[in-house]
């Protein structure tokens, strides 16, 4: 689709990536000889140990291959969507004409995700470049904190100078934090200027001081009066719905504070809550009733808006192919500010966003990444792509117990199965089918304070029961990373989905800054993406039953086995020691001429790692930072998330949603950078693969100097070396103390365990 004037709102570009496929090509047909040499040594082995880890060598290589032909799939083709945000005004003749646009931004504790953060974020959205009449920003405090909703009463206070000054003036950032914290922002030669930068300077600070001593308070004094009263005696995990208009646009054109909603959904210990798609499924549903738009962004608590014409952007995309089919979701690539230098921890995932979404995007698109991303209400609602609404058979593909009737009562009739019996919100669902585009009418005299009985009623956590809501409707329940889940949903009813990279950045986040921190995310993201491998979203069954394409499955697969990852990279980091301990090999002799194959395989495989970094901008620190965190993680979190699912799958325990930790404003802590260790167990694995490979690593070298054959066991010295070095933050971690030093209970138990390890090698070589 395109503007008034022709002119189309994006394009399509393609990247040949001629370099890049000819590393991939030429590591492609190292890697099948290499598993074809396996093939052929195999029958001229003697039997027992020797033939055991070749064996073994040959089928973690087989797992190998094949996860490297999944990132093929998408790393051979690139493709990017430009957007031209100028040519919508050429389209929209007012901004009357714009489509609405509804925020969601969630939060779950006060603590872990300190109020400032979301303020913030919240001030981000309401000051962005878009018809402020428009945007409804929805705040869900999963954690019915009164302090999260007396920093955004006061945050909309401050909204009433900041929105115009940044308007008035094209401010850049939109978040003050970062605002006032470049010192840039001053350079403007007006004297106006310079005294309303002060003036705004001088509020934000009083905001930040006052929301942080009251957040230090235990009973702050000013949580009292009406607006404060449904916080009285609440329990976080039991409380009614409290649904509170903090600001309601006025429809006047100087009023340019959009509306601002605060939300905490009923929460009943004898109802599950399902974390936060149950939240967005609240916040889906609140907002179906209160304004309705036709598109939805949804943004973490910590994820401010960086680009203020990132909606514009979006609109592109949602509006400018011709058929929305294009377009379910736009994702825009999660991002960072005030991250650590190098990337420490391997939690930036720079170079995955950089090569798996153009790379998608040659498929059925990018997944869906959980923030920073815009939905039609429609997709989200369950409805297919290029059906025709409103047909005697309902809008949506679904098999109902009732059946479905002719005429508008039957259509309802089978809405309410669906979607629940709340009237307005089976209204929004009829807009949402019938025209798409279309908002509450401008004109009619509904305001949000009239629609907030019908937002109480669709916050009930009894709401759910006997309708579609977590299972064809909204989010997706069944999974700790919801998004991915969902995503896959609206790809397998046959949308496509679509990556914007605008520059500068449309949002940017915090990403963990310690060592325990990225643990717990990335368990829970292993722990997540196993169990849609393990349900009904199971991307292989889409493709055969549903409309997910082969490739798209592929681009799935490639994220979905991070927790199965782990099994097969243990087991091969801990092959080259077991063979030192038993006298064999899964390597040629060095004098041996097969020996260049797996040694090429080696270093072509790194050499083009580190290749992709160098063309990202990253450096070499970079790279080998990230790479030593993908043994350590598949060593450690992987592994605990594959275990996590299956305790859940024999019935022994269920997953739970671990919330990651932000860092305040003033950025990262002063261990930041530094590899901290706690008593968890996640680590003892870690731990013994090192203890196992630094006594191979003695023990090599001790054979090698005493029966003078330096050529016996080098490929596999040159591995448990690799090993050592990957992770030597734990070896650093032996040496340290408090929590820089690996715990002494974890040092027992992996020293026992690698010992047994050990032991039983020698004894079975003997």
């Amino acid at each position: 689709m395109s503007g008034s004037a022709g002119l189309p709102l994006q394009e399509r570009v393609e990247h040949p990536n001629t370099v890049e496929r000819v590393f991939l090509s030429i590591l492609s047909a190292l890697i099948l000889c290499l598993l074809l040499y396996r093939l052929a040594v195999l029958p001229e082995l003697p039997g027992g140990a020797a033939l055991g880890v070749w064996l073994a060598a040959f089928l973690c290589e087989c797992w190998f291959a094949f996860m490297w032909v999944l990132s093929l799939n998408y790393k051979w083709h690139f493709v990017e969507n430009r957007t031209f945000p100028d040519r919508l005004f050429q389209r929209f003749k007012s901004s009357e004409e714009f489509p609405a646009m509804d925020v969601f931004v969630t939060t779950a504790d006060p603590v872990m995700e300190p109020p400032i953060i979301t303020v913030n974020t919240v001030l981000s959205i309401l000051a962005v470049d878009y018809p402020a009449s428009k945007i409804a920003c929805y705040v869900s405090d999963d954690g019915c904190s009164p302090i999260t909703f007396f920093s955004l009463l006061e945050a909309s206070k401050f909204a009433q100078s900041w929105v115009p000054f940044c308007k008035k003036y094209g401010v850049e950032y939109r978040a003050p934090f970062k605002y006032f914290s470049l010192s840039q922002t001053y350079h403007n030669p007006s004297s106006t200027f310079h005294q309303d930068w002060k003036e705004m300077k001088r509020a934000y600070e009083e905001l930040a001081e006052k929301i942080s001593e009251t957040a230090h308070k235990s009973i702050p004094d000013k949580f009292s009066g009406e607006e404060f009263s449904d916080f009285a005696q609440v329990q976080k995990r039991n409380h009614p719905a409290i649904v509170k208009i903090i600001n309601e646009h006025k429809g006047r054109e100087d009023d340019q504070v959009p509306h601002l909603i605060y939300l905490s959904r009923e929460k009943r210990p004898s109802h599950a809550h399902h974390f936060k798609a149950g939240a967005m499924n609240v916040l889906t549903r609140v907002s179906g009733v209160m304004t309705n738009a036709p598109f939805m962004l949804n943004l973490d608590c910590d994820m401010f808006v960086n680009n203020p014409k990132a909606l514009y952007h979006a609109l592109c995309l949602l509006l400018g192919f011709e058929s929305e089919v294009q377009s379910g979701f736009v994702q825009f690539p999660q991002m960072f500010h005030g991250a650590l230098k190098d990337d420490p921890y391997g939690n930036q995932l720079k170079v995955l966003i950089k090569h798996l979404m153009p790379g998608s995007n040659a498929c059925q698109g990018p997944m869906y990444g959980g923030t920073g991303c815009f939905h039609r209400r429609k997709a989200i609602y369950g409805q297919q792509p290029l059906e025709r609404p409103l047909t005697k058979n309902g809008p949506y593909n679904y098999k109902l117990a009732n059946g479905s009737q002719n005429g508008r009562c039957g259509i309802e009739e089978a809405l309410a199965a669906i979607f629940g019996g709340n009237q307005p919100l089976i209204e929004s669902a009829l807009r949402a089918a019938s025209e798409g585009r279309a908002v509450i009418d401008p004109s009619s005299s509904r305001t949000l304070s009239s629609s907030l009985e019908a937002a109480i009623a669709v916050s009930a956590c009894d709401y759910e029961d006997n309708t579609l809501w977590g299972k064809q409707v909204g989010w997706d329940y069944g999974s700790t990373v919801e998004d991915v889940m969902t995503g896959c949903r609206i790809h397998s009813s046959g949308w496509n989905s679509v990556t914007c990279l605008p520059d500068p950045p449309a949002f940017l986040g915090a990403a963990p800054s310690t060592g325990p921190d990225t643990m717990v995310q990335q368990k829970r993201w292993a722990t997540g993406l196993f169990e849609i491998l393990l349900s009904r979203r199971n991307p292989l069954r889409a493709t055969v039953r549903e409309k997910l394409q082969l490739r798209q499955c592929m681009v799935y697969l490639s994220v979905l086995l991070w927790a199965a990852r782990s099994v097969p990279e243990l087991c091969y980091a801990i092959l080259p020691a077991l063979c030192i301990f038993t006298n064999t090999s899964i390597f040629p002799k060095i004098t041996d001429p097969e020996f260049r194959l797996p040694a090429a395989v080696f270093f072509i495989f790194n050499i083009y790692i580190l290749l992709e970094y160098l063309l990202c901008g990253l450096s070499v620190r970079e790279w080998w930072n990230n790479q030593r965190m993908a043994r350590i993680l598949s060593s450690t979190a992987w592994l605990f998330g594959l275990l996590a699912v299956l305790l859940k799958v024999f019935g022994i325990s269920d997953t739970a949603f671990e919330l990651t930790r932000k860092d305040d404003l003033e950025g990262a802590p002063a261990e930041a950078g530094k590899f901290i260790f706690d008593s968890s167990a996640i680590y003892v694995p870690a731990t013994t693969l090192l203890f196992v490979n630094m006594t191979a690593l003695a023990l090599g070298l001790a054979k090698t100097v005493m029966e003078m054959e330096a050529a016996a066991y080098v490929g596999e010295l040159v591995c448990c070396a690799w090993v050592v070095m990957s992770f030597l933050p734990f070896v650093k971690g032996l040496f340290r103390r408090e929590q820089y030093g690996i715990p002494w209970p974890t040092v027992c138990k992996s020293g026992t365990a690698a010992l047994i390890f050990v032991c039983l090698c020698r004894q079975f070589s003997n």
